[in-house]
C-alpha cells in the first residue's frame, strides 16, 4: 500500500537528512512544514469534501475564505517563527504581531495574483512574504487540482495547465528503454509532460544549447541548463532511484544550486528555503 503524498514527503525529508548532512537543517524544517500541511490537507478536505464551492479552474482563482484559514495560517506562522531559518523566521513572527488585516491581504494577493516570485531586487521581506503565502496555500492549491479534471495531453506547455504556476522540478520517469520527462508545479503539484529537449524559459530547443551536469555523489538529481537564457532547473532521475520524492530531492540537492550559480545560471523558480 502506497502511503498518502505527505507522509511520502515527511519520510523522504527525514530518510535524506540523515544521508545529506549539508541539508539537515532545511530538510528537518520541511519536514516539520509538511507535517502541519498534511494537517491543514486534512482540515481542507472536511471543509469542503461535500461542497459545492469547489472552483471549476485554477488558473483564474477566487477570493480565499478566510474565516476559515485565518486561525490555521495565525498557527502556521507561530510555528515558522519558531523553527525556520532567518530570515523566514523573523518576519514570520514580525507577521504574527501584527494585525490579522495584513496577513490576510498577503494571502489574497498572492492568491488572487499570478503566483511568480519577487524579482531579485524586492528586497528579502517580499521574498519571506512571497514563501509564507505559497507554503501556507500549497496545499489548498494540491487539493483543488486533484479534484480537477485532467487537462488535455496534446502540447508541453511551459506553466502549469492547471494553475498557471512555474515548475519547481523536472521528473524522469521510466518508459520503454528510456524515461520520459514531466514537470512538477510548485503550487498545486500537478505534473505534465514536457519535451526533454525544451527549456521551459525561453523555448530552446536546439542541442547545443541544452545540457545537463550532475554530481556522482548524487547521481540521481541533475542540473538542466539552457545557455541562451541562462536558466536551469533541476530534474529527479526516477530511473536511478525509484523511491525518490522529487520536490523533497530538489531540497536536500543543495551543492548542485550552488554550481549552477557558481557558472551563472538562475533557478526557474526558488523553493521554499529560498534556494
Amino acid at each position: 500500500m502506497i502511503p498518502p503524498p505527505w507522509d511520502r514527503r515527511i519520510d523522504r525529508a527525514n530518510e535524506l537528512a540523515s544521508a545529506y548532512p549539508f541539508a539537515v537543517e532545511g530538510l528537518c524544517f520541511y519536514a516539520q512544514v509538511a507535517a502541519f500541511q498534511r494537517n491543514l490537507n486534512s482540515e481542507i478536505d472536511w471543509r469542503w469534501a461535500n461542497s459545492s464551492e469547489i472552483p471549476s479552474e485554477l488558473s483564474r482563482r477566487e477570493e480565499l475564505d478566510l474565516a476559515f484559514f485565518r486561525p490555521h495560517f495565525s498557527r502556521f506562522l507561530t510555528m515558522v517563527s519558531q523553527i525556520a531559518p532567518q530570515p523566514l523566521s523573523g518576519i514570520s513572527a514580525e507577521l504574527a504581531r501584527r494585525s490579522p488585516v495584513i496577513s490576510e491581504q498577503l494571502l489574497q494577493d498572492f492568491w488572487c495574483g499570478d503566483s511568480s516570485q519577487p524579482a531579485d531586487d524586492s528586497g528579502r521581506d517580499v521574498h519571506s512574504q512571497f514563501v509564507l503565502a505559497w507554503t501556507f496555500l500549497q496545499p489548498y492549491a494540491e487539493y483543488l487540482a486533484n479534484r480537477l479534471p485532467l487537462p488535455a495531453a496534446d502540447r508541453t506547455p511551459p506553466l502549469c495547465p492547471l494553475c498557471g504556476s512555474k515548475p519547481i522540478v523536472g521528473v524522469l520517469r521510466p518508459e520503454g528503454d528510456g524515461a520520459k520527462k514531466s514537470l512538477i508545479c510548485m503550487l498545486c503539484a500537478h505534473e505534465w509532460a514536457f519535451r526533454r529537449l525544451l527549456c521551459p524559459v525561453c523555448g530552446e530547443g536546439r542541442e547545443p544549447q541544452l545540457a545537463f551536469y550532475s554530481s556522482p555523489e548524487i547521481a540521481h538529481v541533475r542540473v538542466d541548463v539552457c545557455d541562451t537564457c541562462h536558466t536551469y532547473v533541476k530534474s529527479v532521475d526516477l530511473t536511478k532511484v525509484g523511491i525518490a520524492v522529487p520536490v523533497v530531492d530538489e531540497l536536500a540537492t543543495i551543492p548542485l544550486d550552488l554550481w549552477a550559480r557558481e557558472h551563472g545560471y538562475q533557478k526557474l523558480q526558488s523553493n521554499l528555503l529560498g534556494i
